[in-house]
C-alpha cells in the first residue's frame, strides 16, 4: 500500500497519526478482501477547508467530519471488478496499484467529536479513518441496512486493532 499524507492544518498529534492511519487503511482493506496493492490519500485540515470543500463537491455549506472521494465505481460494496477498459481510470501505470480514492478529515471536528462522545482523539480519528476507507471500497449508509452493516464492519476493524470506544488515554 502506497499512503499519502498532507497535514495541511500543520496539527501535532498525540500519537503518531500516519502510523494508526496506515493500520486502520490495512485493517479495512483485508476485512473487504481487497485483491490489489492500493494508493490512498489522506488530507488532514481544518473546519475551514473541509467546509469549503463539503460546499464545492456536495453543495452543503457546513462543517464536516470526513470526506472520502473514491476513485472507483461500485456495482456492489466490497466487489472489486474492474473492466479492461476502464483499467487506465483506476490503476497507477508506474506502480500498478489500485487507486482506491482520497480521505479528507478536518482535525477540529475529530477533536470536538472526541470529547463529545468521551473518547480519545486517537479513537475518533480511526474511526474517521474506518468510515471513509468502507466508503473508498464501495459501502455507503444512506439506507437503514447499509447503515447497519457499514457500522458493524467499522466496529470489528477498531476492536480487531484493540482501538476501543471507552479508550481515554490522550493518545
Amino acid at each position: 500500500m502506497t499512503f499519502y499524507v498532507e497535514n495541511e492544518a500543520g496539527e501535532d498529534f498525540p500519537f503518531d497519526m500516519e502510523e494508526t492511519a496506515k493500520a486502520v487503511c490495512r485493517a479495512v482493506l483485508e476485512e473487504v478482501k481487497c485483491p490489489y496493492e492500493v494508493q490512498v490519500s489522506l488530507v488532514i485540515t481544518d473546519n475551514a477547508g473541509i467546509r469549503e470543500l463539503n460546499r464545492q463537491c456536495r453543495g452543503i455549506d457546513r462543517e464536516t467530519d470526513v470526506l472520502s472521494f473514491p476513485n472507483l465505481d461500485f456495482e456492489h460494496e466490497g466487489e472489486f471488478q474492474v473492466e479492461d477498459s476502464r483499467k487506465a481510470d483506476y490503476f497507477d501505470p508506474d506502480s500498478g496499484e489500485l487507486i482506491l480514492g482520497d480521505i479528507m478529515i478536518s482535525v477540529d471536528q475529530a477533536k470536538l467529536q472526541a470529547k463529545e462522545y468521551g473518547h480519545s482523539l486517537r479513537r475518533e480519528f480511526a474511526f474517521l479513518v474506518a468510515h471513509s476507507m468502507f466508503h473508498l471500497c464501495g459501502y455507503d449508509h444512506m439506507k437503514e441496512q447499509e447503515a447497519a452493516v457499514m457500522e458493524k464492519k467499522q466496529s470489528e476493524v477498531l476492536e480487531r486493532l484493540g482501538i476501543k470506544r471507552t479508550e481515554n488515554e490522550e493518545t
